[in-house]
């Protein structure tokens, strides 16, 4: 494998003057070090530079009937295929006012004629150097950038997974919540995006916090784990002191990502979101949740969205305490839950997009059965005031 900083690579020098001497004269000066190709106006010199073997420099005349140099440079300066070719103005036109138009037009140099080999060759050498390191820099660029994009992917897959996973752990506690975690997860996305320009939300609700929100909605009922399945599996309302058990999942959850994080000796950013909804997605906007009784805004917004979210999934999902909720009749519980369950502007949110919630839970269904209507016999078995939805 050649060395891509070996300079001593024979490359490629294009030479354009209208002038047959003037090309003879530079073709015998420089065929020695370089492979030469001549063009004697500058449609040519166009074809040259944007055909197979590309040239490495181009040692360009300016003053040339029907497309002058200028002319050739700014047509090679807007072809992505030919604007990295450094050009060398090789002109009898050696006023300065010439000198700076060809400089700002991008030409890396300009020689006046008549020539001086020595000056022409070290020049030409000069650029060619500075050509190679640079386009070789560039590669190492770009080979480091899709290294960084291929590490950061697999970074995130292994978030994914682990998260997944460690979802998964609650979710085989109870084996009737099926894709529970996975429709809570696009309910919180879909509230956050609906709340992104919201005065409220908005400094908070930025892609990144929206993405991680996201990863994190599954981990919210990982403290489950925790729980007895004599209380998590009970097919019946919680006595007194079962529910207290099971109020502690909240902190269970919490605390088992916090240990986490402190066996990897660091903070973890995308966890924060994890963290707060694990612990507050009971708490309740009045204050009358668990565990900590918090009120309004106190609450973190990832668990606000989250108590939304597991609500209304827990009310259309068949659990071995209840059967479904429609639709409709989940959407009207949260509806009469703003103010005192739920933030009022989340709940507004809900109802705003509610049939994308609908959309969600027919895409990622546990079966048909959990979606099926069924509010009359619902309302008179389970009044809304007396529905009891477990963790």
């Amino acid at each position: 494998m050649s060395n891509p900083l070996d300079f001593t690579e024979k490359h490629t020098v294009l030479v354009v003057d209208d002038t047959p001497d003037n090309l003879s004269l530079m073709s015998g000066l420089l065929r020695a070090a370089y492979k030469v190709k001549l063009a004697p106006n500058g449609e040519r010199a166009l074809q040259i530079a944007a055909g197979e073997g590309r040239p490495d420099l181009i040692l360009l005349d300016i003053m040339m009937p029907e497309m002058d140099g200028y002319e050739v440079l700014r047509r090679l300066q807007a072809d992505g295929a030919t604007r990295d070719i450094p050009v060398i103005f090789l002109t009898a036109m050696s006023a300065s006012e010439d000198e700076k138009i060809g400089l700002d037009l991008g030409a890396v140099d300009y020689i006046t004629k008549p020539i001086n080999p020595a000056i022409v060759l070290a020049r030409v050498h000069n650029h060619l150097q500075l050509k190679v390191a640079r386009d070789f820099l560039r590669d190492q660029n770009t080979y480091l950038e899709a290294e960084v994009a291929k590490r950061t992917e697999e970074v995130i897959a292994i978030q994914d997974v682990t998260i997944r996973a460690m979802a998964s752990l609650a979710e085989t506690r109870d084996n009737e919540t099926g894709n529970h975690i996975r429709r809570t997860q696009f309910y919180v996305k879909a509230l956050a995006l609906h709340l992104q320009p919201h005065p409220r939300f908005a400094s908070e609700l930025t892609e990144s916090a929206i993405e991680s929100l996201f990863k994190s909605a599954p981990l919210h009922d990982i403290g489950k784990v925790g729980i007895p399945d004599r209380i998590l599996l009970k097919p019946g309302r919680l006595d007194p002191d079962e529910f207290e058990i099971m109020k502690t999942h909240t902190t269970l959850g919490r605390d088992a990502i916090a240990r986490a994080e402190a066996e990897l000796g660091r903070t973890i950013p995308f966890l924060r979101y994890a963290k707060e909804i694990a612990y507050a997605h009971q708490e309740k906007w009045d204050g009358s949740g668990y565990p900590e009784g918090l009120v309004g805004d106190d609450i973190p917004m990832s668990a606000r969205l989250m108590a939304v979210a597991d609500v209304y999934d827990a009310l259309i999902s068949k659990r071995v305490y209840k059967p479904a909720f429609s639709h409709d009749k989940a959407s009207d519980i949260i509806r009469e839950g703003r103010g005192s369950h739920f933030d009022p502007d989340v709940v507004d949110a809900f109802l705003s997009i509610h049939e994308t919630f609908r959309q969600i839970a027919a895409r990622y269904s546990d079966g048909e059965e959990a979606l099926i209507a069924e509010t009359e016999r619902l309302a008179s078995d389970y009044p809304t005031d007396h529905v009891e939805i477990k963790g």
